[in-house]
């Protein structure tokens, strides 16, 4: 129960936000530019006051307390209405500022997300992005990230979510070691086949197992906990690979074994807490990646076969 015999100050309790969601104090720091002593001092001082410890310290970074998580959806609260506030009064259509924190799936992130963020942080100037590029899901729960994209929406609490986009994948190998291999003409020739897969035990959704739509189990000869190492692997001629377009680099490396004979479907989901949701910086990188997503289908699905479905 807290104890408060004054009302917290505001940037007291600023502080206190970007320290839950950045978990370290100089992440917070930087957030807030200022040093890390004043980070802590002030949440010393905001501790003292409601006679509650908000953090347990160790030397992996700052985690809520039970005390902590009761009172941050309030905070998150005064900072939607302060910043509501502010755009009402100095007009609507400011420019977004502050930093967002995004996550997202490895080679997605850094083949999809991260281009389309240059011109959006380009057209505001205050803006910051902190894009967690993960082996598996932004956990929003803890506010590890203000915002992400995942096969699994929230099923549980209070979050805005919307599908973002379904995606497919292909069968690639590297020309090197199809021509080493016997011809792949339909699906049961993949049987005798090697394959480049996630480590299994380690997935972060069921959904990643891609492999288990062949309908028999793959030799696996090597698996990587991210898809950058599988391509790359692939492409050395190692084994076959399944991967959406985006992930698969426009060099030649890797091409399509069986063409639209075959392949998986996924769909990923955007999500974030209703309160994050409001704020305006969040809004705008929320926008982002939809109007991306519908604007580069091709990324997702290839283009031939988006060709096929619309005749």
């Amino acid at each position: 129960m807290f104890l408060m015999n004054t009302l917290p100050e505001w940037t007291d309790l600023r502080f206190f936000l970007e320290l839950a969601r950045s978990g370290t104090l100089s992440g917070t720091s930087r957030r807030l530019s200022v040093e890390h002593t004043t980070v802590a001092r002030r949440i010393d001082r905001l501790e003292v006051q409601l006679g509650a410890t908000l953090f347990d310290r160790s030397r992996e970074g700052y985690q809520l307390t039970e005390m902590g998580l009761a009172l941050l959806p309030h905070a998150e609260a005064m900072e939607s209405a302060a910043v509501a506030a502010k755009d009402e009064l100095g007009g609507a259509q400011v420019s977004a500022r502050g930093v967002v924190r995004l996550g997202v799936p490895e080679i997605f992130g850094s083949r999809v997300v991260a281009p389309s963020l240059v011109g959006l942080l380009q057209s505001h100037p205050d803006l910051s992005v902190d894009l967690l590029l993960l082996p598996r899901f932004a956990n929003l729960a803890n506010r590890e990230a203000d915002l992400g994209v995942m096969l699994d929406p929230p099923s549980t609490g209070r979050y805005m979510v919307t599908r973002l986009s379904s995606f497919r994948l292909y069968i690639y190998g590297s020309p090197d070691y199809l021509a080493r291999h016997p011809p792949i003409r339909e699906q049961a020739d993949l049987v005798t086949h090697d394959f480049v897969d996630y480590v299994q035990d380690r997935l972060a959704s069921s959904g990643l197992n891609f492999l288990g739509d062949l309908g028999f189990t793959p030799r696996r000869r090597l698996c990587c906990t991210g898809m950058a190492a599988q391509c790359e692997a692939a492409s050395l001629g190692l084994g076959l690979i399944m991967a959406p377009p985006y992930a698969v680099p426009d060099d030649g490396r890797l091409v399509r074994v069986l063409e639209n004979n075959f392949y998986a479907e996924r769909t990923f989901w955007l999500a974030a807490p209703t309160d994050l949701y409001r704020l305006q910086r969040v809004r705008v990188v929320w926008n982002l990646l939809r109007e991306s997503a519908e604007q580069s289908p091709s990324l997702f699905m290839h283009p031939e076969k988006l060709a096929t479905e619309l005749a």
